[in-house]
């Protein structure tokens, strides 16, 4: 007997594991912490650090999940990064040429990247929320990777000199973020996860 495919969209709160076990005498809060339960064997497609959020999928089509996260098929994520500092034209286009970034197996220069300056995003305001220093300015970049490093979008920018304060995945290939709230999860149709 065949088993059910499953495909979901979650907005993936901060301060939360992408993942469904809870590690040892850690308070941290996982995916067993959403309202919803997910079917049986259904798990992460990827992963969003514990403090970013957005757009987590999650299946247990073991096919797809292979497409996704082999890097020959390319998937684009985008991110939308609030930054400390107002990032200037210089930034952004080492950002898209490739920066050097340090991972545990050593330095590695990042693909291309897409990378814009764009407006405040409409978003739901995190919990807790950003605590932004009055003297010192903050600016909106949308990043577009065919990658995905440790930590790169937050290496990638602070290695141009703007550290991170907001991470927020918004778009997996053809996979909007689109108007979810903060854990709220989707159920899919098989058809819209194949790229």
């Amino acid at each position: 007997m065949q088993t059910k495919k499953y495909y979901f969209a979650l907005y993936k709160p901060y301060d939360m594991l992408s993942q469904f076990s809870r590690e040892e005498n850690s308070t941290a809060k996982t995916l067993l912490d959403l309202d919803f339960v997910f079917p049986k064997d259904v798990y992460p497609i990827g992963r969003l650090d514990r403090d970013s959020e957005g757009l987590l999928l999650l299946s247990n089509d073991k096919a797809l999940v292979h497409k996704m996260l082999h890097p020959d098929n390319h998937v684009a994520k985008t991110y939308y990064a609030q930054v400390e500092g107002e990032i200037h034209e210089k930034a952004l286009t080492q950002l898209r040429q490739g920066v050097q970034i340090k991972l545990d197996t050593g330095f590695y220069t990042t693909k291309p990247a897409g990378a814009e300056k764009i407006e405040t995003p409409i978003l739901p305001e995190r919990v807790p929320p950003i605590r932004e220093r009055k003297n010192k300015p903050t600016s909106w970049v949308e990043m577009k990777l065919h990658e995905g490093k440790n930590r790169q979008v937050r290496k990638m920018l602070a290695g141009v000199g703007f550290p991170v304060l907001r991470l927020v995945r918004v778009q997996i290939g053809g996979i909007l973020l689109a108007e979810m709230k903060i854990g709220q999860v989707n159920e899919l149709p098989a058809q819209c996860l194949f790229f």
